[in-house]
């Protein structure tokens, strides 16, 4: 029964992430955004004056004068960002890093599916059949938090792999797939590189395991019991749709920073961009205000209800399919 329930979670995981990367490659970029414009404390530059005279000093020809800081490029929106990255990389573009999300899937999402179909099976109460609330949030806190650190290193490569494309192409890290990228960080940056940001993946996995799958759950027995639909594709769908809802809500702040923490390039002898989870947030909220941490929400709900609606529909699905074995 345990190892049924991580196939077919598995499955269903892979099915929706693979068919909603662009949505997911778009959030990264909108996550991104700003990130770029630090406030520069140099409000002064030193220019050479148009008529210097030879008894001038030496050292006294420079003059400091004021220089406008030119502001931040206007943000755009989610259809902005997926049209220009289709003008500019082209369409395949916008499945760049699918590899990686594929491979994240298979460790992360199938050992959290699995993980909280074995716990609700061990904790449902026999004589009502059902499963209280407060452990249906228990199991998602404890597999989403395992499978996490099972799939973080894929969670890394498909960020970066993600966010290739918005960087100069000087810069470029140009991995050729999710192999190839772990490989190369493994080499440049070690091999704890593949676990950067591993706390804040657990904790938003936690999050988004716990408030998904335990709201679906709780949300489908809502509306089978009050006789609202009976148990089909309209109940999953409804269902699913509002645990997608829930779970965007609670994990978009720990996302963005996760994003930020694990794209972030070190070069050799500098000082990291950020320290760690708590210094990320911290300049990220003091540079761009507090919302920052809501950036992409809108393409976050838009890929979160989808892929939860197909995870879940193709999760009945495949448990239909594979209710004899």
């Amino acid at each position: 029964m345990g190892l049924k329930g991580f196939v077919e979670g598995g499955i269903a995981s892979i099915v929706a992430g693979a068919s909603t990367h662009p949505l997911d490659l778009i959030k990264v970029r909108m996550q991104l955004q700003g990130e770029s414009h630090l406030p520069n404390p140099a409000s002064l530059q030193a220019l050479r004056p148009a008529i210097a005279f030879n008894t001038v000093a030496a050292g006294a020809g420079n003059i400091s004068l004021p220089v406008e800081i030119a502001p931040p490029p206007a943000r755009v929106g989610p259809i902005s960002i997926g049209v220009r990255i289709i003008q500019s990389e082209g369409a395949a573009a916008l499945f760049s890093g699918v590899s990686a999300t594929i491979l994240r899937q298979t460790l992360y999402s199938t050992t959290r599916m699995g993980l909280y179909d074995v716990l609700k099976h061990k904790w449902t109460d026999q004589d009502t059949g059902s499963m209280p609330l407060p452990r249906k949030i228990l199991a998602g806190l404890i597999s989403g938090g395992i499978g996490a650190s099972v799939g973080n290193p894929a969670d890394v490569a498909m960020v970066r792999m993600q966010a290739d494309g918005r960087l100069p192409i000087d810069q470029r890290r140009n991995y050729k797939s999710v192999f190839d990228a772990l490989t190369q960080m493994s080499k440049q940056e070690g091999i704890a590189s593949l676990w950067r940001g591993s706390s804040l993946t657990v904790n938003r996995a936690m999050i988004v395991t716990a408030s998904q799958l335990a709201s679906y759950d709780q949300i489908k027995e809502m509306i089978l019991e009050k006789g609202v639909m009976s148990d089909g594709i309209g109940t999953h769908v409804t269902a699913s749709f509002a645990a997608g809802f829930v779970a965007s809500v609670a994990s978009n702040p720990i996302d963005v920073i996760k994003t930020r923490v694990m794209n972030m390039k070190v070069e050799t002898g500098a000082e990291p961009p950020y320290k760690g989870a708590l210094d990320c947030a911290m300049k990220t909220v003091k540079a761009e205000g507090p919302m920052a941490l809501y950036k992409g929400f809108i393409p976050t709900i838009s890929r979160q209800g989808p892929f939860t609606v197909v995870l879940f529909v193709t999760l009945e699905q495949v448990r239909k399919l594979l209710k004899d074995f």
